[in-house]
């Protein structure tokens, strides 16, 4: 095997869901090439004292699923996953569809439908469980990053097995700014935005929930955002790729939406009265991570980018906007994509997608490698 699988699959045990003895861990995977990763975190999840469950999944059973699914049948659905999910302590999910567009020709309807019947097994994973999602090399991944097979696994493991302990203790300086801030304004082409995040918690992101990881995300005040923005990276979201996304937004609600599918990116914001809000805002970190490839695990960790995300809001920096709907929306900010800057209550904290000040500087990609 792989040394890299069993590195990953430690990282994933023993750091990223801290698997306990008596700790019950549901494995979840999708495709069939995540398997050698599967059966050695089955070993380790022994190893640490825990018991592990698997669950597979392959997206194109679940379009023909999703055609036909009705509101009685996904309400079981839902009642039934949550039952076995309110049993489990720990979730690791491992990604690796063999085409991401498998969902594009569902209809946007039967997507919100299963989002919103399905929404309370997502809630609870993610606010009452120790839980990490992670994608696994593919050629499909391999084909989004325009690579080849090798050379993107070669960049995969460099990305998810880098030392996120430091990356977590260079993350600390930046948690304190954003908790004492009230007023960001983000600029750049197309975007000049204002909000509040007083009173909001900022979390680090380094390696715990996510791999590949590196963020700090924290939620803006829900009537508090103001202005307009344009996203610069594209984004896969329900099998359609959606580009040029941008917004008009008055206290808080996306007032106008537009991208290369107005009517398809408008159906997706009227999901339920929530997804026209904002629940995250969220600044990308990982410095092995330069370009977007449309895959939202890797593309909101982009070094200098940030994402404002419709929908949904965290339980850790709660501001009361709830949705089926959570669309992590990313804007590069480094010079080569346009530039921007963020403030911080007037302060100049960040240009073309570097740290200005002092104590964030250990945060620049140069000194996180």
């Amino acid at each position: 095997m792989d040394e890299r699988i069993r590195t990953l699959s430690r990282l994933l045990v023993n750091y990223s869901t801290t698997i306990e003895p008596g700790d019950r861990c549901l494995i979840d995977y999708s495709g069939g090439a995540p398997l050698p990763l599967i059966r050695q975190l089955v070993r380790d999840v022994y190893a640490a004292g825990g018991v592990p469950f698997v669950s597979g999944r392959e997206d194109s059973v679940t379009r023909e699923i999703l055609l036909g699914a009705e509101e009685d049948q996904l309400e079981r659905m839902n009642e039934n996953q949550l039952a076995f999910m309110r049993q489990m302590q720990a979730y690791i999910a491992v990604r690796a569809g063999d085409n991401n567009a498998e969902l594009a020709d569902v209809p946007t309807e039967q997507m919100n439908l299963y989002h919103q019947k399905l929404s309370p097994v997502l809630d609870y994973r993610v606010n009452k469980t120790k839980w990490c999602v992670l994608r696994y090399p593919n050629a499909a991944m391999a084909q989004l990053a325009g690579m080849s097979v090798a050379a993107f696994e070669d960049f995969y493991y460099d990305v998810c097995t880098m030392d996120y302990a430091a990356m977590d203790r260079a993350m600390d300086a930046l948690v304190e700014r954003m908790d004492r801030t009230d007023r960001v304004r983000l600029t750049g082409p197309g975007t000049d935005l204002s909000f509040s995040i007083r009173g909001l918690a900022a979390i680090k992101c380094a390696g715990n929930m996510n791999i590949p990881d590196g963020e700090v995300f924290t939620a803006p005040v829900r009537e508090s955002v103001n202005g307009h923005i344009t996203y610069n990276a594209p984004s896969l979201e329900q099998g359609f790729t959606f580009e040029n996304v941008s917004f008009d937004v008055e206290n808080g609600k996306i007032v106008k939406a537009e991208a290369n599918d107005i009517p398809r990116i408008n159906k997706l914001l009227d999901t339920d009265e929530g997804a026209r809000y904002f629940g995250e805002f969220a600044i990308g970190l990982n410095p092995y991570i330069l370009s977007p490839m449309k895959d939202i695990l890797f593309d909101e960790k982009i070094s200098g980018s940030f994402h404002l995300t419709p929908g949904r809001c965290y339980e850790e920096a709660d501001n009361g906007n709830y949705s089926s709907l959570h669309w992590d929306l990313v804007m590069i900010q480094r010079a080569e994509w346009g530039g921007g800057e963020m403030y911080f209550d007037g302060e100049l904290v960040r240009k073309d997608g570097l740290f200005l000040p002092a104590d964030l500087r250990p945060l620049n990609p140069e000194n996180l490698k």
